[in-house]
């Protein structure tokens, strides 16, 4: 049974730079970057960066890379954070492109707001980042129910700002059965997790990394313990209410009219044997909704595609954002 390590006693000094830094956020009002800064004698000057949206949500996110690169955001997937994209941020970062990843509103280190998760506020937030670091030109790639995110972000924003477009193992168009969406997942799935998540949370995520988010159930998989343990934990820092409100987001807004605003180069990318978002209802479906699209199917990959196949997915993501 997997537990979390012990906390670490936080001294003094430590409680101190931390709250100076939440009034330092406060202090900068609405959709203004916040650099708290802590020098350390041994590591030197670590900085922590966040927005504060209109409705007074702080985003946390990472700046990687070159800020003269070209610039790139990364949408994480439910329930996880930034770091769920360290090996492509990593790898676009160290080949020259700027790289910003963010927890959304109500994960990882973003505020846990009681209102407001549902993929319009999402959307929201992304663009406020987008217009406090002053991006243009910039790609997004949304992974699961980032995906959503970005392709509600185009809905509503438009893409007056946007270079090209990504969709990695992504929720759009829709993932719940409807009468315009027939090929989608019964209502009850959804309603399985959110009953899961209300009863034991801890041990629903350890069950969904454990077994079809990485295809760890599948004959002959080669189980990592470090990807489960690291899934739990980044879901574990999420708020309850917020991701319990999440699943209604990802699995119940229609995309269809936002994908069809997508008018910059597209990528798709999805594996066949994705058991969390199945590709024929999501990444082909996507697909004929911008026909423009490039899709790539990845054969017998699941849904966390971006651990299980990163240097593919690195070379591709790369080779699209060269080209």
């Amino acid at each position: 049974m997997l537990h979390p390590p012990p906390a670490t006693p936080l001294s003094r000094r430590a409680l101190l730079l931390a709250g100076s830094g939440v009034t330092a956020g406060l202090l900068l009002g609405e959709a203004a970057v916040a650099e708290t800064q802590a020098a350390s004698p041994t590591s030197g000057v670590k900085t922590v960066s966040s927005i504060t949206t209109r409705d007074g949500v702080s985003i946390y996110y990472k700046d990687w890379g070159p800020r003269t690169g070209q610039p790139v955001i990364l949408s994480h997937g439910w329930p996880l954070n930034a770091d769920s994209w360290e090996n492509q941020a990593f790898h676009l970062a160290s080949n020259g492109f700027r790289v910003i990843t963010h927890d959304r509103r109500g994960h990882g280190r973003s505020s846990q707001p009681w209102d407001g998760n549902d993929m319009d506020h999402y959307a929201d937030d992304l663009a406020q980042l987008i217009e406090a670091l002053d991006l243009r030109g910039v790609s997004l790639f949304g992974f699961s129910t980032g995906g959503g995110e970005i392709s509600r972000y185009v809905g509503r924003h438009g893409t007056g700002r946007v270079a090209k477009l990504g969709l990695i193992s992504a929720v759009p168009p829709q993932m719940v059965v409807s009468p315009t969406n027939p090929g989608g997942l019964p209502m009850a799935v959804f309603d399985g997790l959110r009953a899961a998540s209300l009863a034991d949370r801890a041990k629903l995520y350890l069950d969904i990394a454990s077994g079809p988010f990485f295809n760890f159930n599948r004959p002959g998989a080669q189980v990592s313990q470090g990807m489960i343990q690291t899934f739990w934990m980044q879901g574990m820092m999420a708020g309850h209410k917020n991701t319990y409100d999440c699943i209604k987001a990802f699995s119940e807004t229609d995309f269809t009219a936002d994908l069809k605003k997508f008018d910059r180069p597209t990528l798709i990318v999805h594996g066949d044997d994705d058991q969390i978002v199945p590709i024929d209802a999501a990444g082909r479906a996507a697909k004929t909704l911008v026909p423009h699209a490039v899709l790539k199917v990845y054969a017998g990959a699941p849904h966390g595609l971006t651990d299980t196949h990163k240097q593919q997915l690195n070379d591709d993501m790369l080779a699209f954002l060269r080209g």
